[in-house]
């Protein structure tokens, strides 16, 4: 199987439901298995998540407390997606346009850069990889094909990529715009990959899981207490192709 390099690709559509696929151990069976990035082999939203709490003190509503304001923040986040994407880039846009929305005028000078100053933490944090995280896809790189999708800024993902050292693990990394069902099917497309022999892992419900399983792969969800709120959503309980583990480490009892 030859693998190619990453696009951006993007769409969507509605769920297909597959036959389930057990995740046994199976000596000697060869699996495709694709990994999510953020959350899943290194924490991410955790910083956001610090930043967004600074930034809602700094704002000093005179009207609004915090659990008020952040679901303002979370709409304005949710409609900028489209044309600001993801990352620390999105985020500083994001709160910029929250200060001029419930001020009701534009940031100045010196408002931007105290908002840059709290997401310094964004650009400098060293990539703290999830427990287990190496060790595992060191041994399930020895008998599966393992891939890497993530969704971002191409630079900003890259770095993180970078500094995690876990890149010669994978055949194939790939940093998309979003991460849909037409992302799937292309990337099942372009690999020729055999989807009902294909494993997307991920913390995202909606990213990860769900999208993959529309394109007819099978799921792995494994939570993170800190995944983004605009990343979850209802998963099919009834749906055998997802296999929902309890940690990362795990994978090895099933690979």
């Amino acid at each position: 199987m030859l693998f190619g390099h990453g696009h951006c690709i993007s769409a969507d559509s509605k769920k297909v439901v597959r036959p389930y696929h057990s995740a046994r151990r199976l000596p000697g069976v060869k699996r495709v298995l694709i990994f999510d990035a953020d959350d899943t082999l290194w924490e991410n939203n955790v910083l956001f998540e610090r930043v967004i709490d600074d930034f809602l003190d700094w704002l000093a509503h005179p009207t609004m407390d915090k659990a008020q304001l952040r679901p303002i923040l979370d709409d304005i986040e949710r409609a900028n997606i489209v044309t600001v994407g993801y990352g620390s880039k999105a985020l500083l846009h994001n709160l910029r346009d929250t200060f001029s929305h419930l001020y009701e005028r534009e940031v100045s000078a010196e408002e931007s850069r105290q908002i840059e100053e709290l997401a310094v933490t964004l650009i400098d944090h060293r990539v703290e990889l999830i427990e287990g995280v190496p060790d595992t896809l060191t041994e399930l790189s020895s008998r599966h094909d393992l891939l890497m999708l993530t969704k971002g800024d191409t630079d900003e993902q890259q770095r993180k990529i970078d500094h995690s050292g876990l890149a010669h693990h994978f055949q194939s990394i790939h940093i998309v715009a979003e991460k849909d069902l037409d992302t799937y099917r292309r990337l099942a497309k372009e690999l020729t990959l055999d989807v009902g022999n294909t494993w997307m892992i991920g913390n995202s419900p909606k990213s990860d899981i769900l999208s993959s399983r529309a394109a007819g792969m099978n799921a792995v969800f494994i939570p993170n207490v800190h995944t983004w709120v605009l990343e979850e959503d209802e998963l099919d309980p009834s749906d055998q192709g997802v296999l929902h583990l309890e940690r990362f480490t795990d994978l090895l009892k099933h690979f």
